[in-house]
């Protein structure tokens, strides 16, 4: 698979990582077991980068994370670990201050088993948070102690990434982009890419919808943010089938596997056709679909093979978001 370069940090990372919030928590359950082998099947498919956060599981995938880089030699395992701040309180501008930004790392420093955080990324903060100066000049501090090796936003909005990607000291951006979701493509990556910093595209399967697995008889777990955060009850829906309607989401889907069939072929899945189409756009780092089971991980990991997408594809995927999906989605986020 394609290593990329993630200019800020100095290292280099695959074209398709790994999120592991299915593996902590709000997708139904997974073992710990079952976690183990989605990470490591990752990793035998060439996946070098590992997403998790501080309260996917109220540290649960932190943790197996941490078991897992430990069991290949920690530090020197070649994989870059990257965590995610900010959301186990409530989420206002008074509580991103450095006790907390030190009580949060301490906490995710020992779940993952490490001295220093190859990467934090602050977790969808508020905007107000974003502008001020005084965010970054302890993030600036924690990364001269050593504490993380380097920082990032995680955003909902294309203006804060914005925000983010003018700060010199911010090594990286995660926003959501998907074929449902293409408003980035329009200012964020063009600026990420001039400024040097890395794009981590989440959310790449519009929480599954792009696989176009789903039907209007398909249920989700109690448990499962795909049921209880439909309408934003949680956390920002956009986070849940990237803010599209169900309902829309389906039709949206069928054509969207349809498009697959027709440009590309029996070979490559859904799924594949959107995990290429996030790490080929100009400017992306690396893209983070997660995963519940081994096969899984390896079909996602594969998607890192393919080739480059065809005009026919990529045309068809920008007429389906302007002609079904930017009218609701392009204006929010």
């Amino acid at each position: 698979m394609e290593q990329r370069s993630f200019e800020r940090m100095g290292r280099r990372v695959s074209a398709v990582g790994l999120g592991t919030w299915q593996l902590g928590a709000d997708w139904g359950e997974v073992s710990e077991e079952d976690a183990r082998a989605v990470l490591e099947a990752s990793a035998e498919s060439g996946v070098t980068f590992y997403d998790t956060a501080d309260v996917y599981g109220d540290g649960r995938s932190e943790q197996i994370v941490g078991r897992f880089l430990a069991d290949h030699g920690g530090a020197d395992s070649g994989f870059t670990v990257v965590t995610k701040m900010g959301r186990r309180m409530d989420q206002v501008p008074a509580n991103y201050v450095m006790d907390n930004f030190r009580a949060w790392l301490d906490r995710s420093r020992r779940n993952l088993g490490v001295d220093t955080i190859d990467l934090v990324q602050l977790h969808c903060p508020p905007s107000a948070v974003i502008t001020d100066d005084a965010t970054y000049d302890a993030l600036d501090t924690l990364v001269e102690e050593g504490v993380i090796g380097a920082y990032g936003v995680s955003v909902e909005t294309c203006r804060q990434a914005l925000d983010a990607i003018a700060r010199p000291g911010v090594a990286s951006v995660q926003i959501i982009l998907n074929a449902f979701r293409l408003k980035p493509l329009d200012e964020v990556l063009p600026a990420a890419a001039e400024a040097g910093v890395g794009i981590i595209a989440r959310v790449p399967l519009a929480s599954g919808l792009l696989t176009g697995k789903y039907d209007a008889s398909t249920t989700f777990a109690a448990d499962d943010h795909r049921n209880f955060n439909r309408g934003g009850e949680a956390f920002d829906v956009g986070e849940t089938f990237s803010g599209v309607d169900y309902d829309t989401g389906l039709q949206a889907a069928a054509v969207f596997a349809a498009l697959v069939r027709e440009t590309l072929g029996a070979d490559v899945t859904a799924a594949q056709a959107a995990i290429a189409w996030c790490w080929q756009q100009p400017g992306v780092t690396t893209v983070i679909p997660g995963a519940s089971r081994p096969s899984q991980a390896v079909a996602n990991a594969a998607a890192g093979e393919i080739g480059p997408l065809p005009a026919a594809f990529l045309d068809g995927v920008r007429e389906l978001y302007d002609t079904r999906l930017r009218e609701a989605i392009h204006p929010r986020w």
